[in-house]
């Protein structure tokens, strides 16, 4: 399988794609690749300081840690893929509740991303209360206010 990611990259690499990795093949194909939630990072972890760490408990596809857009700093949690099940078993057993740049971290298996608003579905856009006057443009009969 891990020869599979690697041609895969290969040729993701010779039509011009530069940063996608070779995890979106293991976790598409047949779910061989584990992903963990890692939360409680300090701001000074890097994604190769990371992925040293837990490569300590098997092969680490691939660890990422999730950026604030506006301050580009570390939001304080991140994931990390494994190539198997076992080895991501093992690390959660071994990372959860552990120091890490002297920060406890807290480990757990990613659950998948949900999606809110977009497609109907899911949570209304708070918008804050109507303006004056906006309300009663919105209605066809006068506000009886007591």
């Amino acid at each position: 399988m891990a020869a599979l990611a690697r041609i895969g990259g290969r040729y993701l690499k010779s039509v011009g794609v530069t940063k996608a990795s070779s995890s979106c093949f293991l976790t598409q194909r047949r779910g061989v690749a584990t992903k963990l939630f890692v939360g409680g990072l300090s701001f000074y972890t890097t994604e190769e300081g990371l992925s040293e760490a837990f490569s300590q408990c098997g092969q680490v596809v691939e660890a990422q840690i999730v950026m604030d857009r506006v301050s580009d700093r570390s939001k304080g949690f991140g994931f990390v893929t494994f190539a198997s099940d076992d080895d991501a078993r093992k690390a959660l057993m071994e990372f959860n509740g552990q120091q890490l740049n002297g920060r406890v971290i807290f480990v757990d298996y990613a659950k998948a991303k949900q999606t809110f608003g977009g497609g109907g579905g899911g949570l209304p856009i708070a918008r804050g209360p109507p303006r004056p006057g906006e309300a009663a443009a919105t209605t066809s009969e006068p506000l009886n206010i007591e």
